[in-house]
């Protein structure tokens, strides 16, 4: 399976890019082709320009070439995983700004000019993995995932799978608790 990686965090050295080391180390093991985003180091603008909003419907939404290649890789994904720290209990503002730009019609969905009607535009995608840490308990986060696992699910059809890999109260979890979790990201994605 062609496996598209984004990571989202600023620092090389963070949980986050571990985590994204244990999935890189599950899906090599299981033989997937892996392809990663590191937005943080490509310097992935988040903000959509003026020019790209008023593109937005047009026949060329995607301006950007960076933004143009992200959705031709997406657009020959299987499956997608996504790595990122819960913020202000949602999305890094760069991962949300990659989805903003690069889930456009012509490649996260289709609309149809007469009815309005919108279409799924990423049937390839088979898989949706969310890996992502959180300072507060499980019992306090409920809505982060649902744009990963749902309402990107929308733009790849209803039979697209998803995993949850969450590590929750990471401000209080110890060596053991990481270690932990970085063996259960790389054994369930050795089996995606």
């Amino acid at each position: 399976m062609k496996v598209l990686l984004v990571v989202a965090h600023p620092c090389h050295d963070s949980y986050t890019h571990a985590c994204a080391a244990a999935a890189v180390r599950g899906l090599s093991r299981a033989g997937h082709t892996i392809d990663t985003i590191d937005l943080y180091a490509i310097g992935f603008q988040a903000q959509m320009t003026r020019e790209e909003r008023d593109a937005y419907e047009s026949e060329q939404p995607i301006l950007d070439p960076m933004v143009a290649d992200h959705g031709a890789r997406l657009l020959h994904a299987d499956a997608i995983v996504f790595v990122y720290p819960t913020w202000w209990s949602g999305l890094p503002a760069v991962l949300k700004g990659w989805l903003e730009r690069v889930m456009v019609p012509g490649v996260g969905f289709t609309l149809d000019q007469q009815t309005r009607k919108v279409s799924p535009g990423l049937g390839n995608i088979r898989r949706i993995v969310g890996i992502s840490t959180y300072g507060s308990p499980w019992s306090y986060v409920k809505l982060g995932r649902r744009i990963i696992t749902r309402a990107l699910r929308l733009s790849c059809g209803w039979r697209t799978r998803t995993t949850w890999l969450g590590l929750y109260a990471i401000d209080t979890a110890d060596a053991d608790q990481r270690r932990r979790h970085l063996e259960r990201i790389e054994t369930r994605l050795a089996a995606l």
